[in-house]
């Protein structure tokens, strides 16, 4: 598909977009994409080494009342190890909560270690076991020191929030976005300072910049150290989507946030507010397993098949010289994993008039005016071996959805659910839709089902067997 012509309706019926205007995505430069800065921004505080020295030595007081108990230093000890042991771990979806909260849970814990403690040394030397006067006054005494400990680290957290909050950004609905950023800003000791609105309908919006490309996010970001997004759509659109999968990976922490006023609804947890609004944290969607796999298959192969062709690729470029020309290359912008633009490499096979016919034309129209070699590299898809090239440096796979152009994606994305999470796999020289008929002029929403179903249901094996399904369906190419 390089040049011309129409693009496939639902049905696989073409229609033409000549007359619509169409918000084109950006250009390599990067404008409006969602390269976004890997790895955190910066270190979040709440480190949880205050915490554990709280929790071990709040054990040191307890222990002195076990005067006359032999072995006192190893049962201390043994405290200490104890009630690190049995300490909760920290839940990433939790909000930081107070002293006074966690004390139910804090002084049972205690219970716990005290109660453990009386019973090894009933066992291991009876004739010391502990009265029950010594374990309250242990148990009161670890709990009074536990719960200070917690108290003053959870204040001095909270003092630094407050004194140095957390930059943020609101992704959703310009009124919903901005009703939620005046209410973090005012209630400061929520630990987040709104620093821009991400929303596709600006209008409504004061005070905060509204931020409404990639771009513009990618610098908030870097410029504002943002380490928080806060989604108040409850269905953010596909672009948003990607947007907030870009940030999650980047580093920032994602939160949900439940905007309305309703009944609290049960995906939310009991206890998880951010300005009194319920929320909860959105971790990015794990990677699946066997991607170091999919790359040595794709490394291995698409080195060995340049090795071998070599000849053919050589001996096409020379033929297609002289046929056509100066320019046996065609390199265009496509639409790899996460959004990513790359440049993708075929064989020219049809010169457009300019660069804006060729993003925007969906493929060649009377292709019997080409000549004939280009239509024979077209029709055995000799043209597109070049993209193992691609394949070889890491910006596609061998099997994978194929890789669209700007202009495309931002139009599919639009009209058709699901297209968007294509991107969420490399882009490919062959697929699951390929080999079930869905190429050249076909239903786009069925290439983007297809697509999805290969994405959901991966595995190395299946790659191969798409490779194998494509290497038999050559004996009877129809091109691209």
């Amino acid at each position: 598909m390089t040049a011309e012509s129409t693009v496939p309706s639902p049905a696989g019926q073409s229609r033409d977009l000549g007359s619509t205007p169409v918000a084109v995505l950006p250009r390599r430069d990067g404008t409006g994409s969602h390269r976004l800065p890997a790895g955190p921004p910066a270190p979040r505080p709440g480190s949880p080494l205050p915490l554990l020295v709280a929790d071990g030595t709040a054990a040191l007081p307890g222990s002195l009342v076990l005067t006359g108990v032999p072995h006192r230093p190893l049962l201390a000890a043994l405290l200490v190890a104890a009630s690190l042991l049995l300490r909760p771990r920290p839940r990433p979806d939790r909000r930081p909560s107070g002293a006074l909260d966690e004390l139910p849970a804090l002084c049972g814990r205690i219970a716990v270690v005290w109660l453990v403690l009386a019973a090894l040394v009933a066992a291991y030397a009876p004739a010391h076991v502990l009265p029950a006067h010594t374990l309250a006054a242990g148990f009161l005494l670890h709990a009074v020191t536990g719960c200070a400990g917690r108290a003053a680290v959870h204040h001095r957290h909270r003092t630094a929030l407050l004194n140095h909050p957390r930059a943020a950004l609101v992704v959703g609905p310009a009124v919903t976005a901005q009703r939620v950023a005046s209410a973090l800003l005012r209630h400061p000791r929520c630990g987040m300072r709104p620093v821009g609105i991400v929303t596709d309908d600006p209008g409504g919006t004061a005070g905060l910049p509204v931020l409404s490309t990639g771009e513009e996010v990618r610098r908030a970001v870097v410029q504002n150290g943002v380490r928080d997004v806060l989604a108040v759509d409850p269905s953010p659109r596909p672009r948003q989507a990607a947007l907030l999968r870009a940030l999650a990976e980047s580093g920032c922490t994602v939160w949900e946030l439940d905007a309305e006023t309703a009944a609290p609804a049960p995906r939310y947890a009991a206890g998880d507010r951010i300005a009194a609004f319920r929320c909860r944290r959105l971790e990015p969607a794990p990677r699946r397993p066997g991607g170091t796999g999919k790359r040595v298959l794709d490394v291995l192969v698409s080195g060995v098949l340049l090795l071998l062709l070599s000849p053919l690729l050589l001996a096409c470029a020379a033929v297609l010289r002289v046929v056509g020309g100066p320019g046996v290359l065609f390199r265009q912008e496509r639409v790899g994993q996460g959004g990513r633009p790359f440049t993708l490499l075929k064989f020219r096979t049809h010169r457009p008039a300019d660069e804006h016919e060729a993003a925007t034309r969906w493929s060649v129209a009377d292709e019997h005016r080409m000549p004939w070699f280009c239509r024979f590299l077209r029709r055995t898809s000799l043209d597109e071996l070049l993209q193992l090239w691609n394949v070889f440096r890491g910006d596609m796979s061998l099997v994978g959805p194929r890789p669209e152009r700007p202009y495309f994606v931002a139009r599919f994305s639009q009209a058709y659910p699901g297209y968007a999470a294509r991107h969420r796999m490399p882009a490919g020289i062959t697929g699951l839709a390929q080999i079930n008929g869905l190429r050249g002029d076909t239903s786009i929403e069925d290439r983007a089902r297809f697509d999805n179903a290969y994405i959901d249901d991966w595995s190395l094996w299946r790659d191969v067997c798409i490779l194998l399904r494509t290497a038999a369906a050559l004996v009877r190419p129809t091109g691209s």
